[in-house]
């Protein structure tokens, strides 16, 4: 059997160890069940419509445990639709996303932007940094890190690349979008303001915009975090190596670990 985060049992996604998150031994990190959710959006019919903005609300910890996907549509349209979607345990529901989806026109074609940068350098040339020294993460087994500058275990911001190294779910392909959102979700991580063994810091929400999709497997994260009284934000710029691609934001639950 390959190495993969979930396996198939039906309906149901079953985690495997690379699920888990680095807040408790038994919560997931949020990256995973987010790019479950995202997936089940994109199959809603038609499947040309391109996902323009997703937003995931963790409404409580996601278990090691199986789940499973709801998918509704909200708001339908030729040019523009809302899809809903709700992942569910055996107890119930424990998070969902929102995603507007919007008629995509291959004959428009606008050029290279005006603001376009310089291209940064390619993930071969990023350098793997310690993610958690002595601290279990489990989820960081699941996904390939290069750090262009700052890192895991470097305050402040950083720059990054980051791909899924092993499938999502297990004989399945992840999807450019499933890819984005996983990488999108280690934006305050990167770019910490606080020590991990000190400090919890919790993004109950995650929501990216994309204006193009992602070419190839690499996604860089431009990434910023700001910590205030109990509550911070993260922001990140993405790109692929083909330039940019959209931005996502985290809001942030801030407290002293309690292990």
């Amino acid at each position: 059997m390959n190495e993969a985060i979930y396996l198939r049992d039906g309906d149901w996604f079953v985690p495997t160890r690379f699920a888990g998150g680095p807040w408790s031994a038994e919560a997931q990190h949020g990256g995973p069940p987010s790019a479950l959710l995202a997936g089940a959006i994109e199959r809603v019919e038609p499947t040309e419509m391109f996902p323009s903005r997703i937003t995931i609300e963790l409404l409580r910890p996601v278990q090691m445990v199986p789940h499973r996907v709801e998918v509704e549509l909200l708001r339908p349209g030729k040019r523009v639709q809302l899809i809903g979607a709700r992942l569910l345990s055996a107890e119930g529901e424990v998070a969902r996303a929102t995603a507007l989806r919007i008629r995509a026109d291959d004959e428009i074609d606008p050029g290279p932007p005006i603001h376009a940068e310089a291209p940064p350098d390619p993930p071969d040339k990023g350098i793997e940094r310690p993610a958690f020294d002595g601290f279990p993460h489990f989820f960081a087994d699941a996904v390939d890190v290069r750090y262009l500058a700052g890192g895991a275990d470097i305050a402040g911001p950083a720059t990054a690349w980051i791909r899924l190294a092993i499938p999502l779910v297990d004989g399945e392909e992840p999807s450019p979008l499933q890819r984005v959102v996983v990488a999108a979700d280690t934006g305050n991580g990167i770019s910490s303001e606080l020590d991990f063994r000190e400090y919890l810091f919790i993004n109950p929400d995650l929501t990216v915009y994309l204006h193009r999709a992602l070419i190839g497997e690499w996604v860089l994260l431009n990434a910023v975090t700001d910590i205030s009284s109990g509550t911070g934000l993260a922001q990140s710029a993405l790109s692929d190596q083909h330039g940019a691609i959209g931005r996502s934001l985290q809001a942030l639950y801030v407290d002293h670990q309690r292990r």
